[in-house]
């Protein structure tokens, strides 16, 4: 959106960190834990304590941790899935903050920065 509306790449980054920080600040702070137990409630009621998912699922959050879901999470879970996934496994609101905050600071200048360099019109033609 920031190379259609002919924002500069530094504004683009910035508006890109600001959306995913308010998505995390607001699932992790208010609506987190409640949204996980309602999940849990209605979609996983029968679900078995050790099962293949399961173990595979501990087995990533011990290898990599809060930093691999934080970096990870704007490419696979989006800011609402990862921070989810944070707060399932008991990590608290400052430290979800603080590595989703260096995630989107990356990702935002990232894509910022890709999305900077192509020409939106060659690719979207005489919309």
């Amino acid at each position: 959106m920031g190379k259609v509306f002919n924002m500069h790449f530094i504004l683009t980054s910035v508006l890109t960190v600001a959306g995913m920080m308010t998505s995390v600040y607001v699932f992790s702070s208010l609506f987190g834990k409640r949204i996980h137990l309602w999940l849990m409630r209605n979609f996983y009621k029968d679900r078995k304590l050790f099962s293949k998912k399961n173990r595979r699922t501990v087995k990533l959050w011990r290898a990599y941790g809060l930093k691999g879901v934080a970096f990870l999470t704007p490419v696979l879970f989006t800011p609402i899935g990862g921070t989810i996934v944070a707060t399932s496994f008991g990590e608290g609101r400052n430290r979800i903050f603080k590595y989703m905050l260096i995630s989107a600071i990356f990702w935002g200048l990232f894509f910022s920065y890709i999305s900077s360099r192509f020409d939106i019109n060659k690719i979207l033609g005489n919309f």
